[in-house]
């Protein structure tokens, strides 16, 4: 019998085809909470640089993820996986930790943003802080959010020295405070920083970035002693 599978089956089939090799499943369950680059991923998982790099371009073929280059140091790219590429496939495992805090260089956007979200999202406390925090939060950051219904513009500024506690859990949401964290533990997420194009598209964009991966980590972020 010659049967036509719709589009969208031939899709999902080919998705699962890739996704069938334990180490490239592994390097998506690591990328699903933030980002890494390929030395960090290898690093974590145990694989060797070369067969890192074949997967990596697989996972590339597919769609499923991609490399962007880092705003601090130009030197280091970073994987993240595409938006909406991954649908339907949830984080793996849960975190406790008492309180999430965002970090950004500036604290005026984009870790603003992610603490705002995340107040929507989650139970489990937020807040946000830069590693050279700006006098007051972005204009265009307090419009975005007061676009899609967030409050914003009573937000204040803060450096991370007062407010980081040694149990929470750290998002560095740009690159450039990821890489001066040090060896602070934390995710990553590389979203591209709205102000250095300064358009309302700009942080549009990042504050729907910002959304896609609050999405992904708040269900399995939870408090200690919180009922799952």
């Amino acid at each position: 019998m010659n049967v036509e599978w719709s589009s969208s089956v031939v899709e999902r089939a080919r998705l699962h085809a890739v996704l069938g090799e334990p180490a490239r499943l592994a390097i998506v369950d690591r990328l699903l909470l933030g980002d890494a680059s390929p030395s960090e991923v290898g690093r974590e998982l145990g694989l060797p640089s070369n067969l890192l790099a074949h997967h990596v371009k697989l996972l590339e073929q597919a769609g499923v993820l991609e490399r962007i280059r880092s705003e601090g140091d130009q030197r280091r790219n970073y994987l993240r996986l595409r938006a909406d590429a991954l649908t339907g496939l949830g984080p793996a495992g849960n975190r406790t930790a008492p309180r999430v805090v965002f970090v950004c260089t500036y604290n005026s956007a984009r870790s603003q943003l992610a603490a705002a979200l995340w107040k929507k999202r989650s139970a489990v406390p937020t807040a946000s802080a830069g590693t050279k925090p700006a006098d007051g939060v972005h204009p265009l950051a307090v419009a975005t959010a007061e676009a899609h219904g967030i409050p914003l513009a009573r937000a204040d500024t803060a450096h991370v020295e007062d407010i980081l506690r040694p149990d929470d859990l750290v998002v560095a949401v740009c690159d450039n405070a990821h890489e001066q964290l040090g060896d602070l533990e934390r995710l990553h997420w590389s979203v591209p920083d709205p102000a250095r194009v300064g358009t309302e598209d700009a942080f549009e964009h990042a504050y729907l970035d910002l959304a896609d991966r609050v999405d992904r980590l708040a269900p399995v972020v939870h408090q200690l002693g919180e009922d799952r």
